[in-house]
């Protein structure tokens, strides 16, 4: 049985498949562990969906920010951005199945590999939540997506503010803060007050702000946090954090991560194989 960590696929089924084939990837056998936006961007969104439910448990997903902007978009909360790829889910015959799973899936995941903790979440952790912590916030999140509250929530879901956390926050924007960290997060200050608006690489952050994973004193020092989301600052391999988003949708690659289970590669407790595919898609930001 092998596992596997896949970054960012925004649609680009035809990579996804050639990654696939490349690792020799069987439901029946293995295990993947993708690490959100399973959609958007890209040509054939749906083609990612309905493989990922046809994999059942084979397949564990993470929510990013474009499936969130699916499900608001499909519960008329949002309109389409003019790049948005979306018309081939939200036109399929499935729709009802394709976004009922979807609202299914997580936004973090805890898993012990080699008997050391990973954490995993689409963009990052603020600097004071534990790992522990960082599960039991997503719960409350998820709790409200697969609820009968979804539609009124998602509305609420949009905005930077509040821009730090406390455990005081209530009602929506405590939900708002826990989504903005665990699908948005690339920078943040020591206390925590994060930023959204720069999207280049770790080299880039505004003046007082570091990199999430970069703050000293983060409490998830002592796990292991595989992330995507970031497609400017590419593969990241580091005792403490694993960054998959390749930016297959820019004309980059697809990255899988072979999980070693016996802690053995790349020098850190949790390492392994990083296996790519360039994707064909080529699409300006925008």
């Amino acid at each position: 049985m092998a596992l596997y960590l896949i970054g960012d696929v925004q649609g680009c089924d035809r990579a996804l498949q050639r990654l696939l084939n490349k690792i020799d990837f069987s439901p029946s056998r293995d295990t993947l562990y993708q690490l959100g936006d399973l959609v958007n961007r890209g040509p054939d969104s749906v083609g990612v969906l309905r493989r990922m439910m046809r994999y059942g448990d084979a397949a564990r997903c993470l929510l990013g920010n474009h499936d969130l902007h699916l499900l608001a978009i499909a519960h008329g909360v949002r309109k389409p951005h003019r790049n948005d790829t979306l018309g081939g889910v939200l036109d399929a015959p499935d729709r009802p199945g394709l976004l009922d799973w979807l609202r299914q899936q997580r936004l973090a995941m805890l898993e012990t590999i080699a008997g050391h903790p990973l954490l995993m979440a689409h963009a990052g952790v603020l600097p004071a939540w534990t790992a522990t912590k960082t599960i039991a916030l997503a719960a409350e999140v998820e709790a409200v997506l697969r609820g009968d509250a979804l539609g009124e929530f998602l509305p609420q879901m949009y905005g930077n503010e509040p821009a730090q956390w406390s455990d005081a926050l209530t009602g929506a924007a405590r939900l708002r803060v826990i989504v903005n960290v665990l699908t948005r997060l690339r920078f943040c200050t020591p206390g925590g007050v994060m930023e959204f608006a720069t999207k280049e690489g770790a080299g880039a952050a505004p003046a007082g702000y570091l990199p999430w994973f970069d703050v000293p004193g983060r409490q998830t020092a002592d796990v292991t946090v595989a992330f995507g989301h970031w497609s400017t600052l590419g593969a990241l391999a580091r005792r403490d954090v694993l960054a998959l988003d390749t930016g297959c949708v820019w004309g980059g690659c697809l990255s899988a991560l072979w999980l070693d289970t016996t802690g053995a590669a790349l020098g850190g407790p949790i390492g392994g194989e990083l296996i790519q595919v360039k994707c064909e898609q080529a699409q300006m930001p925008g």
